[in-house]
């Protein structure tokens, strides 16, 4: 019989030791958020400036937090390639110090494999070993098996702190290289503090969703505001890609419990989480609330098998012709296509299924709209004129699909700041686009 106690004793090294075996032009990579090891990253951070390595490559979705590796000292020692701009590495990005991956998020396993091929090394945080000698990803399932998969060596950081979650999201500990111990805080997004234009936005979107419907909100206070404007609403489902705090006070008022879902019902399901110690503790070996890669979770042919599905996205700007930019300013990176596209597309092939994408109507204190004639220069569009479906400011709801150019820009010049509706109508009128 193996001895896997005696396998992990084994294997055990400090976070130093471990990063000792990392060399100069190795590719390495990590799962986002609570994946993210901390002490392992530290102790690489440190041995790159006293054996000066150079040309480190390090791949990760989204960065909970700012990493010394991006200071200025370190360029071209350790390269950031960032597949989901954070408010963390957006600093570093847009100075030139790091790179950005393209793509939907859904489709980062299929990128993994099939363009980075190859990675020297895999390190993630991850639970305690349980008592059949796996441990778990805990809430940073999304890309960890599909990072796992390419990787020659792979090697681990233990920390108490990660909760245990249920799902796809274990590994064993004869898939471990080496491993060390932590117990470093996890990241915490901190409180969501909505204002009036969110909670006008939520409360207009609360009215569209019915009772029993499934629902993905994304990232930041719009989704959220969303989020707590459903605590009246009944037989609610969450199949969503990021679990939130606001998702843990829906569950625990009884507004969702997945009663209605037509796959996994009773479970609440996500490919990855930051929150509150709070939120932490109220996954960990919950039944309830399971965990899969993104290649499943986001895929829309999955989120479409659930009917009602109701997506809830924000941008930074929309045109006329419903093109969305939700990831950067001109050509300046701020974000990425993240899982906007996946949801919007599940919610449009989900029977009876919406998808909202919100946006404030102005932006530097009303100076700016964020309905626009046409993009800004360089803007990256996220979600194509093909699959948008309602756009929503604190001014109201523009039904986009089966309407035509000039209907969607009277439909969206409707729900712009009235301080610039003339201009707008007078744009849309030079466009031809209003006769």
């Amino acid at each position: 019989m193996i001895n896997y106690e005696q396998m992990y004793r084994e294997k055990l090294r400090t976070a130093e030791e471990i990063v000792s075996n990392i060399q100069s032009g190795y590719v390495c990579c990590c799962p986002t958020g609570t994946g993210e090891p901390e002490a392992i990253m530290n102790a690489l951070t440190e041995r790159v400036l006293k054996e000066n390595l150079n040309n480190i490559e390090h791949h990760l979705m989204l960065a909970s937090r700012r990493w010394k590796y991006w200071e200025p000292e370190l360029a071209g020692k350790i390269k950031h390639v960032s597949w989901f701009t954070s408010g963390a590495s957006r600093p570093v990005v847009q100075d030139g110090r790091a790179d950005f991956m393209p793509g939907f998020f859904y489709e980062n396993a299929v990128r993994w494999v099939k363009y980075v091929q190859e990675a020297d090394v895999f390190y993630a945080m991850v639970s305690p070993m349980d008592k059949h000698w796996y441990f778990s990803f805990g809430p940073a399932a999304s890309e960890a098996h599909a990072q796992m998969s390419v990787a020659r060596k792979v090697y681990i950081e233990v920390n108490p702190k990660v909760p245990r979650v249920l799902g796809d999201c274990f590994i064993h500990i004869s898939q471990v290289d080496l491993l060390c111990e932590s117990s470093n805080p996890l990241p915490n997004l901190g409180e969501t503090v909505l204002n009036e234009k969110d909670i006008k936005i939520g409360e207009l979107i609360a009215e569209h969703i019915p009772d029993g419907a499934t629902i993905q909100l994304g990232i930041g206070g719009m989704p959220n505001a969303v989020g707590m404007k459903l605590m009246d609403k009944k037989d609610l489902g969450l199949h969503t890609e990021m679990f939130t705090d606001s998702m843990v006070v829906l569950m625990e008022s009884g507004a969702v419990n997945n009663s209605k879902k037509n796959i996994h019902k009773g479970k609440t399901i996500a490919t990855f989480g930051v929150g509150s110690q709070s939120m932490y503790d109220f996954i960990d070996d919950n039944p309830a609330v399971e965990f899969y890669p993104v290649s499943y979770v986001n895929d829309p042919r999955v989120i479409a098998q659930n009917d009602n599905v109701i997506s809830i996205n924000a941008c930074v700007e929309v045109d006329f012709i419903g093109q969305v930019c939700s990831e950067s300013i001109g050509a300046k990176n701020i974000s990425g296509t993240g899982g906007q596209v996946d949801f919007v597309r599940g919610a449009n092939w989900s029977k009876g299924g919406k998808a909202f994408i919100c946006t404030y109507s102005t932006a530097k204190d009303d100076t700016i709209s964020k309905i626009v004639p046409a993009l800004a220069t360089g803007a990256h569009v996220t979600t194509s004129k093909n699959d948008v479906d309602h756009i929503v400011t604190e001014y109201g709801i523009a039904a986009l699909k089966g309407k035509t150019a000039a209907q969607r820009a009277k439909a969206l010049i409707a729900i712009a700041h009235p301080a610039f509706r003339d201009k707008l109508t007078f744009e849309a009128k030079k466009m031809n686009l209003m006769v």
